[in-house]
């Protein structure tokens, strides 16, 4: 996505309307332009097309989350991209920033495999050719396009993985990560049995929410890709916590070191060898 249909995509989403005229005026190019770029738009499932009118799908719906944010969403993605390796299979759950994960699999990766309960994530990697897709069977959840309930937990049971990434709704120091819907954090739950790493995908905004579910445990959670505005206290108890934190700014991607014995340390960008606080356990790298 280029930069001017990233403004469109913003303007749309906070307005939830806007015509082609008012949008080339604000970009200052061609009716001719928009109109192609508002194109681009409805084929990643940003937008609806009505009438000559740009509308942002309903905020309950996947692709109306997929839109808010969707820069930043997409320099998550293209970073934990960098965790899996050609011919892995991994577990990826819905949300919006697991579905711009897959799609980074499914273009960037060859021979993995996704197991997911996310009919979007199926329906979006349709066509991809780095992995092949399996899609657990459940009840329906149609706004959302997820499976969920006790059959998704038992599908979710015969398949092991490398490792699970997730979407969160909120955190809490005490009890960990949490989420909004019992249902869906049940599957994660299976899905994380199943699993060597889990992985959480997430904007930093989700850190200043609490979800009313339980999710995962901190201690469930080996690495936490997010922004660089996730408040330092944040930053602190995870690391605490033994889980390495990446930081990405806008399209910017990181550079994740390993070892066994994970030790915080805050690097310079510019500098790689150097090296800021520590707090025993984990890892905070941008």
């Amino acid at each position: 996505m280029i930069g001017r249909q990233a403004q469109i995509l913003e303007y749309v989403t906070g307005q939830e309307r806007a015509n082609v005229p008012e949008l080339a005026q604000l970009c200052d190019v061609s009716q001719v332009t928009i109109r192609k770029d508002l194109d681009s738009l409805e084929q990643l499932g940003l937008i609806r097309r009505q009438h000559g009118v740009a509308l942002a799908p309903s905020p309950d719906d996947i692709r109306g989350r997929l839109a808010i944010d969707y820069e930043l969403k997409h320099a998550i993605a293209r970073r934990a991209v960098d965790l899996v390796a050609d011919g892995e299979t991994v577990f990826i759950e819905s949300g919006s920033c697991c579905a711009l994960l897959a799609s980074e699999i499914a273009t960037g990766r060859h021979g993995c495999t996704i197991i997911t309960n996310s009919a979007f994530i199926a329906e979006r990697t349709r066509g991809l050719h780095g992995a092949s897709v399996v899609l657990l069977g459940g009840d329906y959840q149609p706004e959302a396009q997820v499976v969920v309930g006790p059959l998704a937990e038992q599908n979710a049971a015969s398949f092991f993985a490398d490792r699970l990434f997730i979407g969160i709704d909120g955190l809490d120091p005490a009890s960990g990560f949490t989420a909004r819907d019992q249902s869906r954090a049940a599957v994660v739950r299976a899905m994380a049995r199943q699993v060597r790493d889990v992985v959480v995908v997430t904007t930093s905004a989700k850190f200043r929410d609490h979800g009313a579910v339980h999710l995962l445990p901190l201690g469930d959670v080996r690495d936490v890709i997010t922004d660089d505005q996730a408040p330092r206290a944040t930053q602190e108890l995870l690391a605490a916590a033994g889980i390495d934190v990446t930081l990405v700014e806008g399209s910017h991607e990181s550079v994740d070191s390993r070892t066994a014995d994970r030790p915080v340390n805050r690097t310079d960008p510019d500098n790689p060898g150097s090296a800021g606080s520590s707090v025993a356990h984990g890892r905070t790298k941008k």
